[in-house]
């Protein structure tokens, strides 16, 4: 049984530190210099959201009062959803929370075994 235990506490410890390796790598292509990869990396710090503004054109030419414009509208709104959901507009921030989250989860449960 210790063993067992020992086994996965060893899987728990190698996920952290690879956690945590990731977050250091996102860290320091932060600070890169360069102005093409700055231009890349602002696309990242601010992704887009097409699906959210399809949404939004949507309902504007719902509420337009011309009777053509109504089944655009929906469809535009339709669309949107559709690509809200499947479009992924995570950025770097996004990234770098969700990483911190685990390696404090995986601190948390390593603490718990421990005891």
């Amino acid at each position: 049984m210790i063993d067992h235990l020992k086994a996965k506490l060893e899987k728990v410890r190698k996920a952290s530190d690879s956690a945590k390796r990731r977050a250091l790598l996102y860290n320091d292509i932060s600070k890169i210099d360069d102005k093409g990869t700055a231009s890349s990396m602002r696309c990242l710090e601010k992704a887009p959201s097409p699906g959210k503004k399809m949404q939004k054109i949507g309902v504007a030419l719902l509420l337009a009062p011309e009777p053509v414009t109504t089944p655009i509208g929906l469809a535009l709104m339709g669309a949107g959803t559709i690509i809200s959901k499947k479009y992924n507009g995570a950025t770097i921030k996004d990234i770098g929370q969700e990483t911190k989250n685990a390696i404090s989860t995986m601190s948390d449960f390593k603490s718990s075994v421990m005891r």
